[in-house]
């Protein structure tokens, strides 16, 4: 890999034109076909917003279909991916252990990877309300309200938290907490504080036990323990005693600690020594999860203005920025010490000078339950591993005018940031072209000395597994793909030479081990690390001569080949090199293999084998070896009365395992038998499938999944069977029967008096901004994914009432339900609330009859009524809110319910 220098280029040049020029062609011809919307009296937010969804619609391909099938299985509640709350659960599957411990835990990753699947159904329907759902919902349940941290006030960033040491084996702690050593000061504190007028951290906690199966009930809005009989999600912590602690050795605790379960202390003193206990809450965040949601959210205000309806995703844009201010958190030291600390003594850091600008392994906050005796605590992390790095989310914070957080320093520190991050995965490249560990601040985690041949890196030095040993950190290939997804992304979208540089040298390397053939397929899942990179010299970058990787096994992760699949595509897409075609067709292929060789009723999926699964009754019995370490002396008991001692195993504390439908398989193996073997639908997996699929017709845009096929040329039916419902002064709602096509009908676009209106992806359409006591003549077109448009239905005289009709009177509403999509046994169904003539305070709308439902967004369902959430109650005159949901069954008619 020779280089000579590293500079950050001039930005931007020009870039491939790919499948949106063809999707804004497609829309002029539309718009063009007559008179302008407005002529109609329909605003031209409204008019853009459904011209939008019909150009979505019209970018359409194999692979894009084959997104919205898996969509669909992600999204069909009788699957299983989400909670009855509406929580993505880790895994539909339950026996699971990895990082989550339970697979109906959810992660603040989980939730990032939603916000990326609906990104891809924004951009593929030109429907954004999914993406504000899930932002809604991640608002909900993975941020902390004001009561689950209600000290926070009393945080003084200049005394940002008392100095505990991390060790190298769960056999040390408890950590002491020492007074002594000197904390640098958080340069953000107040600056946050000012800009947002609270003191609250609006950052997600990272892990969540969404049924409450541990059952210690600390929920969302609730400063105290509910126990098991709460019946919905829970924040929960699990890692908390240094890098060789792996979720085998792992005990489980609340995130608000009563003392209510545990031992005398709660479950506090199996983690920090102190010579008292105070009652308290405390958050981890993971900065990747954080960054992907900003990430995302870029992508999907990029989409959305593309389409003409930038408004849709404003305001979810906006939490976005507000997440990206206080995830600086994560850019800074744990202990905000300079960067080059080699003791306990060393210098407190002031200001700037504590921040090493990478996205380091998480941030935490923390303070008392006891609000008569308040006290609160922030802290960073020293330890940085490449694959939590996202400069594509940095430079989006750094230059996005939509994105940037409001804090008067927060773009200057994000565009820092991106500089150092693509600085370290360059340093980290080895000359195969893998990239390496990580760096931290703190060696053993107690700001230790350093061995003097250790590389260094802006004075922090290299770790081949950062963060956790057990596996080590950098074995597992996904980190390979998340984090060189997010520098393609960041070249593709800007030309970044950088980023190039790094993709030159990584690309053929991971295409070198990628196989796949007719009846299998093969990408890397572990590597060896030997050597360490050379000391980083930003104006002369080494060769690494020193540092080399080594693929030792391959396998079949899905969620992985997602993820290499996408870095792929991003690369190719921004270059017309051999290498960059043969990207392309890499990630195809891959893709393709999948879908045809795994495609299962839930979504993707290959079997694994589980030996690790031997751990389930692992106990520790010497110092240093693996099992679960209790202290000598140290008793508590788990809210459903576990035992936790000396001795203990994974399975002892969370004996509700054994009440499993697949316990008998593990059983089986612990008694001696073959390992067992499971087929999981991990939900980031799929999610990375599926947004894989939707990328590479948006960014090859040939409609047919990279290989061009015959030209459809055969025009859908014309609908037939057009009637109208009942009309009030400005609008009627009409329907139709569906049209049939060679191929597929993808839309329908709704022309009054021979102009195009508004588009609709099923048989159903209200037609709005219509004038008082007037005749139209409505006609209903169909199309397919090849564009071809079929006659008109046959015409449709509708006459609106008079001024006084069936309009809503003021102080009053309507609202009507319409089946938006639906499939065996489920379906997507939304009602439109629509205030009258003056602005209403609240609504309450009466339900169809019988309806069960799951995954509502934008209200709330409970005896038969959808009511309000909290920011879509009050309604100015005639605007209109959704409601959404999930429902089972068959759908109810379409039509107008009763709104008060």
């Amino acid at each position: 890999m020779p280089r000579t220098s590293w500079s950050r280029p001039e930005p931007g040049r020009p870039r491939r034109a790919v499948a949106a020029g063809a999707t804004l062609a497609a829309l002029a011809a539309i718009a063009a076909t007559g008179p302008a919307a407005s002529a109609l009296g329909v605003p031209s937010s409204v008019s853009a917003a459904t011209d939008a969804a019909a150009s979505a619609v019209l970018a359409d391909g194999e692979y894009t279909q084959r997104f919205l099938e898996l969509y669909d299985k992600i999204h069909d509640p009788a699957n299983g991916y989400f909670s009855p709350q509406g929580i993505p659960y880790h895994s539909r599957e339950t026996l699971m252990v990895e990082a989550p411990d339970h697979g109906h835990e959810t992660t603040s990753e989980a939730y990032s990877f939603w916000l990326w699947l609906e990104t891809s159904y924004g951009q593929v329907t030109g429907d954004w309300e999914p993406f504000n759902h899930a932002w809604d919902t991640l608002e909900r349940y993975m941020i902390p309200t004001r009561e689950n941290q209600p000290t926070n006030a009393a945080y003084d960033p200049g005394a940002p938290a008392t100095y505990a040491p991390e060790y190298n084996h769960p056999s040390q702690y408890p950590g002491e907490l020492s007074s002594s050593v000197p904390v640098g000061s958080d340069p953000i504190g107040a600056e946050l504080r000012s800009t947002y007028g609270t003191s609250d951290i609006y950052g997600m906690h990272w892990l969540a036990d969404v049924d409450n199966v541990y059952g210690f009930g600390a929920a969302p809005g609730s400063s105290t323990l509910l126990g098991p009989d709460h019946e919905g999600t829970s924040y929960i912590n699990t890692f908390q005693r240094g890098p060789q602690e792996s979720v085998w050795e792992t005990i489980p605790q609340p995130s608000i600690d009563d003392f209510t379960y545990g031992g005398e202390n709660g479950f506090l003193d199996l983690f920090t020594g102190d010579s008292s206990y105070a009652k308290q809450w405390k958050y981890t965040n993971a900065p990747d999860a954080d960054a992907r949601a900003v990430e995302a959210a870029y992508w999907a205000s990029k989409f959305a203005a593309e389409q003409g309806q930038p408004q849709a995703v404003a305001a979810t844009l906006d939490k976005a920025s507000k997440m990206g201010d206080y995830l600086r958190y994560a850019l800074f030291d744990k202990y905000f010490k300079t960067p080059g600390c080699e003791s306990e003594s060393c210098a407190a850091g002031s200001g700037r000078d504590s921040a090493h600008y990478l996205l380091s392994w998480y941030y935490a906050w923390g303070g008392a339950l006891d609000t008569s005796s308040p006290w609160a605590w922030r802290i960073g992390s020293s330890h940085a591993h490449f694959g939590y790095q996202n400069p594509m989310a940095a430079w989006a914070l750094s230059t996005d005018p939509d994105l940037a957080p409001a804090s008067p320093t927060a773009s200057d520190d994000w565009a820092k940031s991106l500089d150092r991050q693509l600085e370290l995965f360059r340093w980290l490249q080895s000359p195969e072209g893998g990239i390496a560990g990580g760096a931290t601040n703190s060696w053993d985690g107690h700001y230790a000395d350093r061995p003097d041949d250790v590389a260094t890196f802006y004075g922090m030095a290299y770790q081949e597994a950062p963060v956790y040993h057990d596996p080590p950190s950098n074995s597992w290939m996904g980190m390979q793909g998340w984090g060189m997804e997010r520098v393609a992304q960041l070249y593709e979208e800007t030309g970044d030479e950088r980023a190039e540089e790094i993709l030159d040298d990584w690309v053929p390397w991971v295409i070198d081990h990628i196989t796949v053939t007719d009846s299998t397929w093969e990408i890397p899942s572990n590597l060896a690390w030997s050597g360490q990179p050379d000391d980083w010299d930003a104006a002369n970058p080494g060769d690494n001569a020193g540092l080399s990787v080594e693929v030792t096994g391959y396998g079949q992760d899905v969620g992985v080949a997602g993820a290499l699949a996408r870095t792929l595509m991003y690369y190719a897409a921004g270059g017309e090199s051999a290498t960059h075609a043969q990207a392309q067709q890499v990630a195809h292929d891959l893709l393709g293999a999948i879908w045809t060789q795994d495609s299962d009723t839930y979504g993707v999926a290959t079997t694994e084998t589980r030996a690790d699964y031997d751990r389930f009754d692992d106990v520790l019995t010497t110092a240093g070896g693996d099992g679960v370490y209790v202290p000598d002396g140290w008793s508590g008991t788990m809210p459903n009365g576990d035992v936790i001692e000396p001795g203990v195993s994974f399975l002892d504390i969370r004996s509700f395992y054994q009440n499993d439908p697949d316990w008998a398989k593990v059983q089986a193996q612990l008694d001696g038998g073959p390992d067992a073997e499971f087929t999981y639908h991990r939900f980031w997996a799929q999610t990375a499938i599926a947004t894989a699929l939707a990328d590479y017709d948006r960014l090859f845009g040939d409609g047919g999944g990279g290989e061009p096929g015959p030209v459809d040329t055969v025009a859908p039916s014309a609908p037939t069977g057009l009637s109208a419902g009942t009309a009030t002064a400005t609008s009627v709602p009409v329907t139709w029967t569906a049209s049939t096509d060679d191929v597929r009908v993808t839309g329908y676009t709704v022309l009054v008096d021979g102009t195009a209106v508004g588009t609709a992806s099923g048989t159903t359409y209200t037609i709005t901004g219509l004038s008082p006591d007037t005749s139209y003549g409505v006609t209903v077109t169909a199309r397919d994914a090849a564009g071809n448009v079929s006659e008109a239905s046959a015409p449709l005289t509708v006459t609106t009432a008079a001024d006084g009709g069936t309009e809503p009177q003021p102080g009053t509403c309507t609202a009507t339900y319409t089946t938006v999509n639906s499939w065996s046994g489920g379906y997507q169904g939304e009602v439109v609330v629509k205030a009258g003539t003056s602005a209403i305070p609240t609504w309450k709308v009466t339900a169809p009859a019988g309806l069960t439902t799951s995954n509502v967004w934008g209200g709330t369902l409970a005896s038969g009524t959808f009511t309000p959430e909290a920011w879509n109650g009050s309604l100015a005159a005639g605007a209109t809110t959704t409601v959404g949901f999930i429902g089972t069954g068959t759908p109810p008619a379409n039509g107008t319910l009763t709104c008060e």
